[in-house]
């Protein structure tokens, strides 16, 4: 069932979202060549406790960390750990927050010093399939319109889209109604409705869209070894514009 938010609820996505975001910026600057993943993962945890959020990851399914870093050919899902950051890599950084029962979902990638300009290029091309999605997310449209879009800005630019994971609903709980995908008809699925709230995220890759999970059962890779990029934002359809309730 797809469950439309209540007044309070927006309160506090609105909220667990402002957390979120601020802590993803700070995470984002702190990227540097040397740094282990898993320093990163206890500034995510700690970060997140000042502000009085609970990280929404750890212990999810069993996932055994707050926050996931997938480096270069990693999708999505990385598991911090002992793992140092280098000059060149690509980092993408997915982080959930939990605020009194209600959920905000967000991921950004990261160019650390200097990368090809074709790595360069994929990063830009995965915020504006972003924002190109968000940009359907309107009231009598429908789910396709957002998964066309994403689709289309990425394929245009001559990268390929993930397909074997998707956007999601949230709210009450991390992972709600609707699956989205980053690849569909414009016009199918789904009657967007205003109080729906949603994670958007774009998966794209610098080569082919095939994808594989390693042996820890969690990090996702490109088949080919090819660079990746994530980025998400949760947002709410309202009567008007589409409101972004993890945008820094």
């Amino acid at each position: 069932m797809i469950r439309l938010k209540t007044a309070q609820d927006i309160v506090l996505m609105r909220e667990a979202g402002r957390i979120l975001a601020r802590v993803l910026q700070e995470l984002s600057a702190s990227v540097r060549a040397g740094l282990r993943t898993k320093d990163l993962d206890d500034q995510a945890e700690t970060a997140l406790a000042r502000a009085g959020a609970r990280p929404a990851f750890k212990g999810y399914r069993g996932y055994p960390s707050a926050l996931c870093v997938s480096i270069n050919e990693e999708v999505v899902h990385g598991i911090p750990s002992n793992r140092r950051i280098r000059e060149g890599d690509i980092v993408s950084l997915d982080l959930g927050a939990e605020l009194e029962g209600c959920f905000a979902d967000a991921a950004t990638s990261v160019a650390v010093g200097r990368v090809i300009p074709r790595a360069r290029q994929l990063l830009e091309v995965g915020k504006s399939a972003l924002a190109a999605g968000i940009a359907k997310a309107q009231v009598g449209l429908h789910l396709g319109d957002i998964s066309a879009a994403i689709q289309q800005e990425i394929e245009r630019n001559g990268f390929s889209v993930v397909r074997d994971f998707v956007g999601h609903g949230i709210g009450r709980q991390l992972h709600e109604e609707l699956q989205i995908p980053n690849f569909g008809e414009s016009g199918t699925g789904v009657l967007l409705q205003e109080g729906m709230t949603l994670a958007i995220e774009p998966m794209a890759n610098m080569g082919s869209f095939q994808v594989a999970i390693k042996n820890d059962g969690w990090t996702v890779v490109t088949q080919d070894k090819c660079p990746s990029v994530h980025f998400e934002h949760t947002i709410l359809i309202t009567g008007h514009s589409p409101e972004i309730l993890t945008e820094w």
